[in-house]
């Protein structure tokens, strides 16, 4: 290969990359309407990937179970198992299954028709929006929308669909914060009956050195796996938000 053909296909590799960010982003745009520079897109690109998976664990069913998760080991009296990392686990494929039909719906209406080229990336954005929006209507409540709303001073909203996600965001993870502690003290209930029953039985019999939490922690234990108690809290988890 010449010389020239050199230097022709380094410039041909050169004007690919921001050609092909700019059609993967949707032709960034500058003031003045010019296209921003390949460091800048770069630079916009590396910032929303930094915040893209907070607002994905804040826009799904991941806040709810993580919680609710936590509050059970904490009333089961246990302190690192199970440990951080499976909760984790446990809560990312639980909302994967919940968040499976909003998912097939964002990749009928944005993700194949963005790939097969039929729509631009602001659009294609705008659909996976609207479906992500849909899910988190109905899981909010009605007075935590108004009251984010009123402190928004903005106009009373003639449907759902009207309501932007800066007021869905913060109204949608107070609904799920409130939901979840919700279960959460339903969960506690029977553990702290058996706690209780345990340190007035110490307490009779005089065993006032012995840690009431040590005894009740097996007796908790063996509770939970009678009642089959991962299934059924895993099950009216999926089912919450049906």
């Amino acid at each position: 290969m010449t010389y020239p053909a050199i230097v022709t296909a380094q410039t041909a590799a050169e004007g690919a990359v921001p050609g092909a960010l700019d059609r993967a982003f949707g032709q960034l745009s500058g003031a003045g309407g010019e296209p921003l520079s390949l460091s800048l897109q770069l630079l916009l690109v590396m910032g929303l990937l930094t915040i893209l998976p907070a607002l994905l664990l804040m826009m799904t069913s991941f806040t709810r179970i993580i919680i609710v998760l936590a509050i059970l080991r904490q009333a089961l009296g246990l302190q690192q198992s199970p440990p951080n990392q499976v909760l984790i686990g446990i809560s990312l494929f639980l909302s994967l299954f919940i968040m499976a039909p909003t998912l097939e719906r964002v990749n009928e209406a944005a993700i194949a028709p963005y790939s097969a080229g039929e729509i631009g990336a602001e659009v294609a954005i705008e659909r996976a929006g609207d479906q992500f929006h849909a899910f988190m209507i109905r899981q909010t409540r009605e007075y935590d929308l108004r009251m984010f709303a009123d402190i928004a001073d903005t106009p009373q909203f003639a449907s759902p669909q009207e309501v932007p996600f800066s007021i869905l965001l913060p109204a949608f993870v107070t609904s799920e914060l409130k939901t979840a502690f919700q279960i959460g003290f339903m969960l506690f209930l029977p553990f702290l009956v058996i706690d209780l029953v345990i340190a007035s039985v110490l307490m009779s019999l005089g065993m006032m050195m012995m840690s009431p939490m040590i005894v009740s922690l097996p007796f908790k234990l063996l509770l939970f796996v009678l009642v089959d108690g991962w299934a059924l809290l895993m099950g009216s988890l999926a089912s919450s938000f049906a």
